[in-house]
C-alpha cells in the first residue's frame, strides 16, 4: 500500500514539473526585446607613444619645421577611441605636448564616458597643416605650428598645449558675431543643445577644467567655442 502511494506521488509531481517549465519559458518568451537591457557599450581605449619616424617625417614641413617652439622629441601621439556622429566608435589621433599628454588622454576618456560625439580626431598634417581645411573638415585637431592670426605670436597650439574640438559646431565668433565658416552659421545660436556642441556650464566644459583646461567660450568679446589650452588662452 505505501509503495503504491509513494508511485502515486512521484506521477503527480512529474505532471506538475512537466506543466511548469513550458509556463515559465513562455513567461520569457514573452518579453519584448525592448525590455530587455541594452549591451554594453564597448570600453575605452587609448594610449600614449612618441612619434615615430614615420608620424615625424609626414608633418614636416606643413606642422611642424625647424624654429618651431617644441622640439618633435616633445610631442605625443595620443591613440583613442571616440564616438562618432553615427553613434558608432571610432578611433582618432592627435599631436600633443608630452607634458599635456596624460592630461588629454583623461579627457578623451571622460568624453568617451559622455559618449559625446567628435566628427574626426587627425593630426592637422592630414589638411597640409591648414587650421581653414581642417575646420571645414569639421576635424578635432591639436599641435600646429602656427601663429595666432593677425599677430607674429605663437598660438597654444604651436606648443601642443590647446585642441580645438568640432570646430564646426562650435564656431570661433568674432566680436561683430560672425564666422569665417559658412556650415558654422547655424551654430551661431548656441542657447539649443545639438550633438557635438559645447555649452557654457556642461559636463564637456567640466571634463576638460578637471584638467586644468580653460574654454575659449568664456572669453569677452571675442569668442572661439572650440578652443581649449592648457593655459586658458
Amino acid at each position: 500500500m505505501a509503495r503504491a502511494l509513494a508511485a502515486v506521488a512521484a506521477a503527480a509531481l512529474a505532471v506538475a514539473v512537466a506543466t511548469s517549465v513550458p509556463a515559465r519559458a513562455a513567461t520569457r518568451a514573452a518579453v519584448p526585446d525592448a525590455a530587455r537591457p541594452a549591451s554594453a557599450a564597448p570600453p575605452f581605449r587609448g594610449g600614449i607613444a612618441p612619434l615615430t619616424a614615420a608620424q615625424r617625417a609626414a608633418m614636416t614641413p606643413s606642422a611642424w619645421r625647424p624654429g618651431c617652439p617644441v622640439a618633435l622629441a616633445g610631442l605625443r601621439s595620443v591613440r583613442v577611441t571616440h564616438w562618432g556622429f553615427d553613434g558608432r566608435v571610432r578611433e582618432g589621433r592627435l599631436v600633443v605636448h608630452r607634458d599635456v599628454a596624460p592630461r588629454v588622454l583623461a579627457i578623451l576618456r571622460r568624453l568617451y564616458a559622455l559618449r559625446f560625439p567628435i566628427r574626426r580626431l587627425e593630426p592637422i598634417e592630414a589638411y597640409g597643416g591648414s587650421d581653414f581645411r581642417s575646420i571645414e573638415a569639421d576635424n578635432t585637431s591639436a599641435f600646429n605650428c602656427r601663429t595666432v592670426d593677425g599677430t607674429r605670436r605663437w598660438s597654444e597650439h604651436a606648443y601642443g598645449r590647446a585642441l580645438d574640438l568640432n570646430p564646426l559646431e562650435n564656431p570661433y565668433v568674432g566680436r561683430d558675431g560672425t564666422t569665417s565658416h559658412a556650415a558654422s552659421r547655424p551654430y551661431l545660436d548656441r542657447s539649443q543643445a545639438r550633438p557635438g556642441l559645447v555649452r557654457a556650464g556642461d559636463a564637456v566644459v567640466a571634463a576638460f577644467a578637471a584638467e586644468g583646461f580653460g574654454w575659449g567660450g568664456a572669453w569677452g568679446g571675442a569668442k572661439d567655442y572650440q578652443h581649449f589650452s592648457a593655459s586658458g588662452r
